[in-house]
């Protein structure tokens, strides 16, 4: 079985290319990045090591890559020969890939009635969906009508931290031994792709919001409040009790939105949000703040990790949410040079203030509830 992945980046290798090999696929890599291509094509082969207490070191074997910049050719012709597409490349790098993948697609369904599955392994919800609406922008009105008979486009959850990489190794990768991909299998057409470690469900949704509202807004309160706070590494922010507070705390809130909206067991609810808390703990996949925290001003979106969350909380319980809006409020905060999104945050606030910069990224109403409580927590944390 022949699977094509776009993104030969750490997740790219070191989640779902190692679940790709242990499922018996021959992984094809498209990336930009030469140095990788080159470096995968000449030793077909790389290790992934599971850091936690005990180390455990996976060999992914069966592995070749294209860089789609220099050979689009080469890589169109692979999609159009693949048994099942990934991607892993980024939610702002999705547009960029649709039009390769559209011309493999279009080839693809000249020559076969195979059905294909596109799966968007990305960090933010419904990104099949968003992938599949960049690609049909490439096709005709008959190759979209094909298109919808032939190629799926199911959504995903994905779950692993893969920290920083340190060790000097182009192709080897370090993260947790944790890992979690979920997959709608009502969008799939023909056969479900036998993959080891998904799991497929009927609805996503409330598996994308559990993630997203526990591991991603759990992820950003040591990430920005540990900035706030002078420290480097997500494991340094985690040994200060106030910053593991307003994590319980913000987790707690998230938990009432996710019992509430998706009828989660909220013992269940509760165990899972212990056991996410406990994974940033692991110093062996500790990462530095500025890197989780990178790209507020997406993470403060309306349909993002902060405010929606944030939102559904009042809106459900009437009742503030102390937590999220102190998190908020250190995002306002955050400074980074080194951070395109984090100086164009400060360069609006410095020309707006605080309050209409959070109104014009979040897409809140200005008077918003969210908005007064962030405000009362931010005037907290400038004192």
């Amino acid at each position: 079985m022949q699977a094509v992945h776009f993104g030969a980046g750490n997740i790219g290798r070191g989640f779902i290319g190692a679940l790709l090999y242990q499922s018996g696929y021959q992984t094809l890599f498209l990336d930009v990045n030469d140095t990788v291509i080159q470096e995968l094509n000449q030793q077909r082969e790389y290790e992934v090591t599971l850091v936690g207490t005990e180390q455990e070191i996976i060999s992914v074997k069966n592995v070749s890559g294209i860089n789609s910049e220099t050979n689009p050719a080469e890589a169109i012709e692979a999609i159009s020969n693949a048994d099942l597409v990934t991607a892993a490349v980024g939610p702002n790098v999705l547009p960029f890939i649709a039009e390769l993948l559209a011309e493999g697609l279009k080839i693809r369904m000249k020559s076969s009635n195979e059905p294909l599955n596109v799966i968007a392994c990305e960090n933010m919800i419904n990104g099949s969906s968003i992938l599949k609406k960049h690609v049909f922008d490439y096709l005709n009105e008959e190759e979209k009508r094909a298109a919808e008979q032939l190629i799926g486009f199911p959504n995903a959850a994905v779950d692993r931290i893969v920290p920083d990489q340190r060790n000097g190794n182009i192709l080897g990768v370090a993260v947790e031994p944790y890992y979690e991909w979920v997959v709608e299998q009502t969008a799939i057409k023909g056969q479900r792709p036998d993959i080891e470690g998904i799991t497929y469900v009927d609805d996503l949704n409330p598996y994308i919001e559990r993630k997203l509202f526990t591991v991603n807004t759990g992820h950003a309160v040591p990430a920005y409040l540990g900035h706030y706070k002078n420290y480097s590494t997500i494991n340094e922010a985690m040994d200060d009790e106030e910053i593991e507070g307003v994590l319980q705390g913000a987790l707690q809130e998230t938990g009432e939105v996710i019992v509430r909206q998706h009828k989660f067991d909220k013992a269940e609810h509760g165990a899972y949000i212990q056991k996410i808390i406990n994974r940033f703990r692991n110093p062996y996949v500790s990462d530095y703040v500025t890197r989780v925290a990178r790209g507020p001003i997406r993470k403060l979106g309306q349909n993002d990790r902060l405010i929606r969350p944030a939102s559904l909380f009042i809106q459900l319980t009437g009742q503030e949410p102390v937590n999220l809006a102190t998190v908020i409020a250190g995002v306002l905060l955050y400074e980074n040079d080194q951070d395109d999104e984090a100086r164009r945050l400060q360069e609006q606030i410095a020309e707006k203030g605080y309050e209409e910069t959070l109104q014009s990224v979040s897409g809140l109403a200005a008077n918003d509830p969210l908005i007064a409580a962030v405000m009362k927590q931010l005037n907290v944390m400038k004192r």
